[in-house]
């Protein structure tokens, strides 16, 4: 089946319907609550590419890598510094063998490092930039379809990303997505029309929301986001707010059902390419997708 491009397909006016969380399902899949994702990659490569799968399945018309901790600095924790080249490689081919034989697209992730960049914390913003930068080339390199800059809270990283990623390619399709995890603003006190002022010179050609936390929030920051560009916007709310059990595991109450029911609410406000973050299973992703 031929694969119409990214941006071909936004501006055709097509609704798009992007994959569910990573994180939250690989751990109901035996993940370690805590543990990096991209360890997985190289030790449970089954257990990704079944839920690259599985999204697909569910109707996703673009699945994420599983590389949103693929930075350098962020692979550190996980004692995978030096494996940054394979980490990424392996992240797209999973995901470009679920997606095989179908139209469904390949984005390449790409997380914050997990670390203050300067002069508020000790990550020289140049450090930074060459982080991402490195691991964009490799997910690009290896065939993305696109990079979505995702989960991001700060202006001088998410700036770090974006350059980064364009000092690699200038035309790839590229998203920047914020998550609002202090209602509608980051943790640094960045609102929707913050970001866009800051972002959209930067070159990118979708802004999103992320994470972030309820539903009724992530609408408003929605909502806020529309009003100040004419951008395609991206929106992975995640299926509520978590409850932790007594060993730290999340569970999210939103049904499937609940979540299906309100994206016309989230076309209507603006979104164009819709999925879910934390929480968001296979059957979460169904719903949405039924709904489109």
């Amino acid at each position: 089946m031929a694969k119409l491009d990214f941006l071909s397909r936004l501006e055709q006016g097509e609704i798009l319907i992007s994959d569910g969380a990573t994180g939250t399902n690989l751990q109901r899949m035996g993940l370690p609550v805590g543990a990096s994702a991209e360890v997985w990659v190289l030790d449970r490569p089954d257990a990704i590419k079944s839920l690259h799968t599985a999204f697909i399945e569910a109707g996703a018309d673009l699945i994420l890598t599983c590389s949103f901790g693929g930075t350098k600095r962020r692979l550190q924790s996980s004692g995978l510094a030096d494996r940054v080249e394979e980490v990424n490689r392996r992240a797209v081919a999973l995901a470009l063998e679920a997606a095989a034989a179908t139209d469904v697209l390949v984005a390449g992730s790409i997380g914050p490092t997990g670390e203050m960049l300067a002069p508020l914390g000790a990550l020289p913003v140049e450090e930074a930039e060459e982080n991402f930068r490195v691991q964009a080339g490799n997910l690009i390199n290896n065939g993305v379809d696109l990079i979505v800059v995702e989960t991001q809270f700060d202006l001088n990283e998410a700036g770090a990303a974006v350059r980064g990623v364009r000092a690699v390619d200038a035309e790839i399709p590229l998203i920047c997505s914020f998550s609002y995890d202090r209602g509608t603003r980051t943790m640094m006190g960045v609102r929707p029309a913050d970001m866009a002022e800051a972002i959209i010179p930067l070159g990118v050609d979708v802004l999103g929301i992320n994470c972030g936390r309820s539903l009724e929030e992530n609408l408003q920051a929605l909502q806020q986001l529309r009003a100040v560009t004419d951008k395609p916007i991206w929106f992975k709310p995640n299926a509520g707010l978590p409850e932790m059990d007594d060993v730290g595991t999340p569970s999210y109450s939103v049904t499937p059902d609940a979540m299906g029911a309100l994206v016309p609410d989230w076309l209507e406000a603006g979104a164009q390419i819709v999925g879910g973050c934390c929480g968001t299973s296979p059957d979460h992703l169904a719903a949405i997708a039924r709904m489109k």
